[in-house]
């Protein structure tokens, strides 16, 4: 007969057992978003995408439970580092994701090294991050990516002086070198670079200079959720009565709020990698969902970040049967490739950035609504600060 003590024993010991089973039958993804702050339009639109994701294509992978967990750094590093640190020790996360600025990502690259957790980049653009660590991928984009493309169009346009604005950190300077040396390269000339605050920008000084300084169009790089600021401002201070034309990258008219910033908007040429009115089966597909998931939220650039990050982990789960080995996955991640709501896209094994077209849209309005509607691409575009000859 089996004493009570040794029942109890037993039982616990198959409770324990039972745990660590259901540990390593789960596979834990870490999310560190801005939800709250100045960006939280950013982590909004990524946690939403990923979620998404998760809800179409199941929460089982390789026989793996997939569990997401979300976690709200107000877009401040030392609260992403302190978050990545937790989800490393604590909660054996297999992967960290999401990072909705440069200075997130930068905080946590030294973790991933140590810890051997590869670490996809959802947002954040300044080409350096993919450097910071060996462990980190991208399924956002890199500034010199979009920027390059605007200006060879811009060249051909016939486009010969430009006023470069852009946000004074690392995405904006990389926008501003990279404009400015393809620009200068084909002919044209920026007569003028101008860096603008972070926080709280008041652009109308600074647009002021560029009226004053009459170039032919002025490039512009704000982030994610700035540009009505932006757009307001240029309208008031009648740089397009004056014959400047606005180009930029595509975070400038932002789909999650291009409709709010009315009128003034139509006509600005930008380049980028996504656009909800992208023509394809696979994006009209996710904007439906997208929309009835999030009562009609329109969805923008970082969503498709988003989704396309949970779309590298599941192409790496099934690699990889289930394994969730740092190395195992990393290797997995490094020669995917899918069909994105974007279009086709690869990682590059040599950088870990996302190879992907680069659409040139022009804002237009189509069914009362304003669109980034694309008139031409430039295909497979690897990183050019990291491959000049691209």
């Amino acid at each position: 007969m089996f004493s009570r003590r040794s029942l109890l024993a037993a039982g616990a010991a198959g409770l324990i057992l039972s745990s660590a089973a259901q540990a390593q039958e789960t596979v834990k993804i870490g999310m560190i978003l801005p939800m709250t702050g100045p960006f939280a339009s950013t982590g909004r639109q990524i946690e939403a995408a990923a979620k998404l994701y998760i809800a179409q294509h199941g929460d089982r992978v390789a026989g793996k439970k997939i569990q997401l967990l979300v976690q709200d750094d107000g877009g401040v590093a030392d609260q992403t580092k302190r978050i990545a640190q937790e989800m490393i020790v604590n909660q054996k996360v297999a992967v960290l994701t999401g990072f909705g600025l440069t200075p997130l990502a930068f905080a946590v690259a030294p973790l991933a090294t140590q810890a051997k957790v590869p670490t996809i980049v959802m947002a954040a653009a300044t080409s350096s991050i993919t450097e910071k660590s060996p462990y980190i991928l991208r399924t956002s984009f890199t500034l010199p990516q979009a920027a390059v493309p605007l200006a060879d169009w811009a060249a051909k346009e016939g486009i010969k002086t430009v006023v470069t604005v852009v946000a004074d950190y690392g995405p904006g300077i990389d926008a501003e070198t990279a404009f400015k040396n393809r620009f200068g390269a084909a002919g044209g000339q920026v007569t003028e670079s101008i860096r603008v605050p972070v926080a709280n920008p008041d652009f109308a000084p600074f647009l002021q200079r560029v009226k004053d300084a009459k170039p032919n169009a002025v490039f512009v790089f704000v982030p994610s959720g700035v540009g009505s600021a932006f757009m307001k401002q240029f309208k008031e201070r009648g740089l397009a009565e004056a014959g400047i034309k606005l180009i930029g990258t595509g975070d400038v008219t932002d789909d999650d709020i291009l409709n709010s910033m009315g009128d003034v908007a139509l006509g600005t040429i930008t380049t980028h990698h996504y656009s909800a009115a992208h023509d394809s089966p696979e994006n009209k597909a996710f904007v439906t969902a997208f929309k009835a998931a999030n009562k009609d939220m329109r969805p923008n650039f970082m969503a498709a970040g988003g989704y396309d990050g949970i779309a590298l982990i599941y192409q790496a789960l099934k690699a990889t049967n289930g394994a969730t080995g740092g190395d195992a996955l990393l290797a997995a991640m490094k020669t995917a490739k899918w069909e994105s709501p974007r279009g086709p896209v690869a990682i590059d094994p040599q950088t870990r950035e996302l190879v992907q077209n680069i659409y040139l849209r022009e804002v237009k309005s189509v069914g009362g609504e304003l669109y980034n509607v694309e008139f031409g691409k430039a295909e497979a575009v690897k990183d050019p600060a990291k491959s000049p000859a691209n």
